[in-house]
């Protein structure tokens, strides 16, 4: 019995230990989570929370759009187009533009970008005609002012020579017709391969074009030109641009190293309009109605358009007769833009705005945060599309908007001519 009695007792201390110990287990838990909470909780230092920290950080930062670089014109902040280029301009959104259809060489009637895109891949030579006068670099000229570096650069990235005839690369490069067909491989190339015709060693290129009449129809692209160097078309580097037909039509990123070409080395340069500076005086958010003395608009509807109401706007004082005049906010207000073909794109409608810089892009003011007394500014590009055959003109300024120059309440902003400021008005 006693034997019996004590096996009992062990056995049922044996039973009862594991729940004795998950007890344990269960307090210890409870007290390990407690504390990791409040580690947490009130510790943001530590190494967790450092590193959840540091992922969010770098997932903002890196959605952040690139800051334009700016230099002081009388105290206001103006672009500093030495450090800027056609890279500095990121689409911060999915876009798309349909064009008239045109049988041109070269020609695109469908523009497409994504967001993070950079504006050189989008816009082409001809929007900036009139402008920059890109036209007039040769890619000699180019070489110099980027880091490129023509002796590694492809026939093939070159967009302009892909819609080239043999005859108008001659009349684009003259001394291109006395060289030998045999020592210039695209063309000695293009003969065999698409009229599948033999070359002779003593063949120049001008007298091939008078034997076959029918190169004046067969484009460069119609063979591989990536297999070739720039260097492999004599002269090719020393021509300028607008001596190409179609040159217009050549993607700004597909002209070697022109997107690295800074703003102000372009054969024109942008400049300031005028010398007129503002300030800040109030930014006024949109529930304003009935804004009459604006200073905003567009080339077609004038600088002065008045708003009848989401008039989010500033309120400018200065020189000029500008205390009291209001620039108005172009994400709520559009006006007339563009003419021609292409003035008809997004409506006919641009967001209202002013040219402090010239005509090639527009200056609007976007974000208007009245409690913090700040603005953002937005840039807007516009497609223009003409050639020796059809002028289609310029679209609205809408091509955007790529963010510009922040402000404050009480900074100076550069105001730009014409300016025509409306003394009075029923609403002040």
């Amino acid at each position: 019995m006693l034997i019996k009695t004590t096996n009992n007792q062990q056995h049922n201390q044996s039973c009862h230990r594991p729940n004795t110990n998950l007890k344990y287990w269960m307090l210890f838990g409870l007290l390990a989570s407690l504390a990791m909470h409040g580690f947490l909780a009130f510790r943001p230092g530590n190494l967790l929370s450092y590193f959840l920290g540091s992922q969010k950080a770098t997932a903002t930062t890196s959605s952040n759009t690139p800051t334009i670089p700016t230099k002081l014109l009388n105290n206001a902040p103006i672009p500093d187009w030495d450090n800027i280029n056609f890279k500095s301009f990121v689409f911060s959104n999915d876009g798309s533009i349909e064009l008239p259809q045109a049988n041109i060489p070269g020609y695109k009637s469908k523009r497409l970008w994504k967001a993070g895109q950079s504006l050189d891949q989008v816009m082409e030579l001809g929007d900036f005609e009139e402008v920059f006068g890109l036209e007039n670099f040769s890619l000699e000229d180019i070489e110099k002012l980027s880091s490129i570096s023509l002796k590694n650069i492809k026939l093939s990235d070159f967009s302009i020579v892909k819609w080239q005839t043999v005859p108008e690369l001659v009349k684009a490069i003259p001394k291109l017709a006395d060289e030998y067909v045999v020592d210039v491989p695209p063309i000695k190339d293009l003969v065999e391969q698409i009229l599948s015709k033999g070359v002779t060693t003593n063949q120049t290129i001008g007298e091939l074009i008078q034997q076959n009449p029918d190169l004046k129809d067969i484009e460069l692209g119609e063979i591989d030109l990536s297999k070739y160097k720039l260097s492999s078309i004599p002269g090719i580097e020393k021509t300028l641009l607008k001596k190409f037909t179609n040159w217009q039509n050549a993607t700004i990123s597909k002209v070697p190293g022109l997107n690295e070409v800074s703003f102000n080395n372009f054969p024109i340069i942008p400049i300031p309009q005028g010398d007129i500076i503002g300030k800040v005086d109030l930014p006024l958010k949109e529930v304003e109605n009935n804004r009459q003395r604006s200073i905003s608009g567009s080339y077609q509807e004038g600088f002065n358009v008045p708003c009848s109401q989401n008039c989010a706007h500033i309120e400018l004082s200065g020189q000029e007769g500008l205390t009291g005049a209001q620039w108005m906010s172009g994400k709520f207000q559009n006006v007339r833009g563009g003419y021609g073909i292409l003035g008809k794109l997004n409506g006919g409608k641009e967001p209202t705005g002013r040219h402090p810089f010239g005509k090639a892009f527009k200056q609007v003011i976007w974000d208007v945060n009245e409690k913090d007394g700040s603005i953002t500014t937005a840039m807007f590009f516009r497609i223009c599309k003409r050639s020796s055959f059809v002028n289609f003109g310029c679209s609205p300024y809408f091509i955007g908007p790529f963010p510009f120059l922040p402000y404050k309440e009480k900074s100076y902003i550069f105001i730009g001519t014409p300016l025509n400021v409306i003394q009075s008005s029923k609403s002040n």
